[in-house]
């Protein structure tokens, strides 16, 4: 009996796969352990992040085995782990299927009793080898046999696949090409965080943003938590923007846009905090390094927000080598760590709407 594993592809290593011959699927070096499970005859079933569709079914034929050659004539392939392959489907990506079509969304076991508008969902969806119900994986791969006949199509807008291949940034000296993450399965390979730590994560956004709003802060949340943190705030919260009031270059501002909660006067932001609940301690770091290399002149405060239990792994990643080398000098001395019962605290305090956003301040600490 086949056993289904789901295969992430990326807009980047979906074009890859689709130019190649199509006989090899390879995964990271940290799938080695995982990869052992995959036996021939298995089935491999595709799914596009960042476009959050389905686009085929992969026969193994043999596997795992490890090969650094590069697969797509790339000198730096990190698809070392690798399977021999065919493709029972592999669909163009206008014909990949929707995880959100009402066929595939009330029917999948991960999905079914979720709300279409919440991104729980997606842990499952979060890295490659995750085994798959057979009851789903078999419905997914006669979906997919069918839309191969049928070649339903399923508008994608081609600018929106433009920005999520690739984005260019003019330095100086030069013109770079970088990627811009999404909150969405966009960090293939980190484990999801366990519920309760989603929820209590959900629970501080919504206080910082509370907090901002009795100071007089406009606030932005990103779209895919907006619902969740709006759920927490106290009743009769404003609303956030709908868009941020800032002229600053596309790939600046869809790194912006990521950030967990942001204060704003006017049209300047104030204060930005990224709040930490997955093992790594990483993403929230990472956002705000690309920030700073984006745009190194911006002066704004920036906070990653962290259980106390954290705090070490927070200060030992704000000093990693690689942040110290940023263009005005070393991320910890621009990003400051903020506890989560500090948060709470911060939120009880009395006259919270006559004190100035520099209370944080007292409150935050650096990686010195």
């Amino acid at each position: 009996m086949a056993q289904y594993f789901i295969n992430l592809f990326s807009p980047e290593t979906y074009e890859a796969f689709s130019r190649s011959d199509r006989s090899v699927s390879g995964h990271r070096a940290r799938h080695r352990n995982v990869a052992n499970r995959v036996q021939p005859g298995d089935r491999l079933v595709c799914y596009l992040t960042k476009l959050s569709r389905w686009v085929g079914i992969l026969e193994v034929l043999s596997g795992p085995y490890e090969d650094h050659t590069p697969i797509f004539t790339e000198a730096d392939d990190p698809f070392v782990i690798r399977f021999r392959v065919r493709p029972l489907v592999w669909l163009p990506m206008e014909q990949g299927i929707p995880i959100r079509d009402q066929r595939v969304w009330n029917r999948l076991s991960f999905t079914r009793e979720v709300d279409p508008e919440s991104y729980v969902w997606t842990g499952r969806l979060r890295r490659s080898l995750v085994h798959l119900d057979e009851d789903d994986g078999t419905f997914l791969e006669n979906l997919l046999l069918e839309q191969s006949r049928v070649g339903q199509v399923f508008p994608i807008d081609e600018r929106l696949v433009a920005r999520l291949t690739r984005h260019t940034v003019r330095r100086r000296d030069r013109t770079v090409t970088v990627s811009v993450p999404t909150s969405e399965a966009d960090e293939e390979g980190t484990l999801p965080a366990p519920e309760t730590d989603v929820r209590e994560s959900i629970r501080i956004q919504a206080l910082l943003a509370d907090i901002g709003s009795q100071m007089g802060m406009k606030i932005w949340l990103p779209r895919n938590d907006r619902a969740a943190v709006m759920a927490e705030r106290m009743p009769g919260s404003p609303e956030p923007l709908k868009e941020l009031p800032l002229n600053y270059d596309e790939t600046t501002l869809r790194t912006i846009e990521q950030i967990d909660v942001l204060w704003l006067k006017g049209r300047a932001i104030i204060r930005a905090f990224e709040v930490e609940h997955t093992t790594s301690i990483y993403s929230g770091i990472l956002r705000m390094a690309d920030l700073l290399a984006l745009q190194p002149n911006m002066d704004i405060s920036l906070h990653i927000v962290a259980p106390l239990s954290r705090r070490e792994k927070v200060m030992q990643e704000l000093r990693r080598p690689v942040f110290s080398l940023l263009e005005k000098g070393p991320l910890y001395k621009r990003c400051t760590y903020i506890s989560y019962d500090s948060v709470r605290e911060i939120a009880h305090l009395k006259h919270l709407p006559y004190l100035s956003d520099s209370v944080l301040d007292a409150y935050a600490e650096k990686a010195e």
